[in-house]
């Protein structure tokens, strides 16, 4: 049996009737491939929907993913004829392959790749797309369709000897070379379209390369070895895990996910690819999330760490001391390259995903206050150390000038973890991190020659900690709250026992825990909050948070519940294991931005503290499993 029989019977197929298209498709029927600079989204009808270039925050080449007519793609499926489509991951590579079965006629494989080498300087931002016919013989059509500038810029195509040639006003350039003969016709609303029939045993290759001036013969694109090489430099970085749990395989896919979310010049890690894909659908709860969030960034290269990607984290510090070199103080997020993120904007022209507008690019929350972003960044830090890793003595002078600005400032409202649009509260979430960038400072400090800094740091942290204990409950004493002078349920309470600031075994957590199931709780799955954020409209469950709760219940001694737990946020990924921010309790449709760092990351944590549960169990210990606090 082959691994896409294999497949099969692990998940339905996706069927497609004759000239039947995917543009309804749901935001998880979709893989990703990406460089290091940017990612594609590959559907499984064989339309790349969603693509920026040259890097994550650029305009998009390919934006149909938020309107079908306006957007763009390109594509290769099956002409004509039903069919129906599986799809995998090449085993520890992020090397797609699609096998399109056409009734009575044949099958063909789709392998799609970004030629990677985890060397920036190597990058050539091209996607490779070898087509093969395994047997019968099948008509496939394809689709060349650029629209620079997210399509508000007009694109020229011409054909030329060897493939088609697309040109912007603002001097874009993208060819599509396909090996062998192509009859190229206008496609109706644009683009160009063109048939090939393969017989079994033949293959095509079409390539796709960004700003080269002209197609050229398909061998001078070394497909082949580019295709080897990739797959041997993603099987080269994924045996550095160091994870051996039950749930290799999902935490393996959770660390391939976030290695594409890396930029790899830089080191920084974007939210998500991609840009205003709804938190519920006809809603208007839409961001830009192709930006490097510090405190998404930190956690992710946290987990990353803890699973045995230390490259990953050294790099990111680099990231980190070259960014507050420029711009000294800390911020909410930047660009990929460290700059400022522009401003908010809507892109009135695109109807967004299913119709869910507006379509916005830039971020307005990134002036926002968000005091738990330091401690998320030190707690990192003192990962990376605990794991052997060596902060340069850059990076600690501005990390202990973030301690420092937390010492004189944690006593101040924010806007908090979920960045809401109605204002400052005294976030209990944001005191907690406060605590803990104040108790690993204390820890880091030694390590650096400032035992006087330990000294007040650890001060200053039980002043935190007895201001925390004495506002975050609500009036009884017997939960926390969310804010401080409230009673509103929070999830990313979820964090006190986690983050070692009491065991979860302490009655208010225990209370907490309860509360925060009774009032954000949907089966196994949790909202985030219920409160008025200033933004309006529906959402959906949030992945993130439910992978807390599996943590906290581990942490609590109640492994079977947290197992049950953390298996159905598991089995709400997608068919390649792949995460979106949120998700529909009842229809299990994924929902917000993807892939998000967010939900691998939190999977990752989860399996890992779950494990190290079962382990100290099946050994007798009373431990708790604490993941390297003490």
């Amino acid at each position: 049996m082959d691994l896409f029989t294999a497949a099969r019977s692990l998940s339905r197929p996706f069927e497609f009737a004759a000239g039947e298209r995917g543009g309804e498709l749901g935001i998880g029927a979709r893989g990703l491939i990406g460089d290091g600079f940017s990612c594609a989204l590959v559907r499984v009808d064989g339309a790349i929907d969603w693509l920026c270039l040259p890097r994550f925050d650029s305009p998009s080449v390919f934006g149909a993913l938020l309107d079908p007519e306006r957007g763009g793609l390109t594509a290769i499926t099956p002409a004509s004829c039903a069919f129906e489509s599986l799809q995998r991951y090449d085993p520890d590579t992020n090397v797609l392959e699609t096998l399109f079965r056409v009734h009575d006629r044949g099958q063909v494989r789709l392998t799609d790749y970004m030629p990677w080498s985890d060397d920036p300087r190597a990058t050539i931002h091209e996607i490779h797309r070898r087509i093969e016919c395994r047997d019968g013989e099948v008509e496939l059509e394809l689709v060349f369709d650029p629209r620079f500038g997210y399509g508000l810029e007009s694109t020229r195509i011409e054909a030329t000897e060897h493939g088609l040639l697309a040109t912007g006003p603002s001097g874009e350039r993208l060819v599509a070379a396909v090996g062998g003969s192509v009859e190229w016709k206008p496609r109706p609303g644009g683009g160009r379209v063109g048939t090939i029939r393969l017989r079994s045993g033949e293959r095509r290759w079409m390539v796709l390369s960004w700003d080269t001036p002209r197609p050229e013969p398909i061998e001078a694109y070394r497909p082949f070895e580019h295709l080897r090489a990739t797959r041997h430099a993603w099987r080269e970085w994924s045996r550095q895990l160091r994870y051996d749990g039950p749930w290799r395989h999902h935490v393996m896919r959770a660390a391939l996910a976030l290695k594409l979310l890396i930029y790899a010049r830089t080191g920084a890690v974007v939210a998500a690819p991609t840009t205003s894909l709804p938190e519920w659908v006809g809603g208007v709860r839409n961001w830009d999330y192709r930006y490097t969030w510090t405190r998404d960034a930190a956690l992710t290269i946290r987990a990353a760490n803890l699973i045995g990607f230390d490259r990953e984290a050294r790099d990111f510090f680099h990231f980190i001391r070259d960014t507050l070199d420029r711009i000294p103080e800390l911020g909410v997020m930047y660009t990929v390259d460290g700059e400022l993120v522009p401003r908010e904007r809507s892109l009135d022209h695109l109807r967004g995903y299913r119709g869910s507008g507006p379509v916005r690019i830039g971020n307005g929350a990134k002036d926002q206050l968000q005091f738990d972003t330091a401690g998320t960044l030190v707690d990192a830090a003192f990962m990376y150390e605990r794991f052997g890793g060596s902060l340069p003595l850059r990076a600690w002078r501005h990390i202990e000038a973030i301690i420092g600005s937390v010492e004189q400032r944690w006593q101040e409202p924010d806007h908090g973890i979920w960045e809401p649009r109605a204002g400052i509260s005294h976030n209990v979430h944001s005191k907690l991190m406060s605590w803990v960038a104040l108790d690993r400072g204390h820890r880091l400090a030694p390590l650096f020659g400032a035992p006087r800094h330990a000294q007040r740091w650890k001060d200053a942290a039980e002043a935190v900690r007895a201001d925390l204990l004495s506002n975050g409950l609500d009036r009884s004493g017997k939960r926390f709250v969310g804010r401080y002078g409230s009673d509103v349920p929070d999830a990313s309470l979820l964090r006190l026992p986690t983050q070692g600031f009491l065991p979860a075994s302490d009655p208010r957590v225990s209370e907490t825990i309860r509360w925060l199931r009774g009032e954000l709780g949907h089966g196994p799955f949790l909202y985030r909050y219920r409160d008025d954020d200033g933004v309006g409209g529906a959402e959906g469950v949030f992945m993130l948070c439910g992978f807390w709760l599996a943590e906290t219940l581990a942490l609590g001694g109640e492994l079977e519940t947290a197992q049950e737990v953390f298996s159905a946020h598991v089995d709400a990924s997608n068919h390649l294991g792949l995460l979106a921010e949120e998700l529909d309790p009842d229809s299990r449709e994924l929902l917000g931005n993807f892939p998000q760092a967010f939900s691998h990351l939190g999977l990752i944590n989860a399996a890992c503290r779950i494990d190290l549960a079962l382990r100290l169990r099946d050994e007798g210990s009373e431990k708790v499993p604490r993941l390297l606090l003490d």
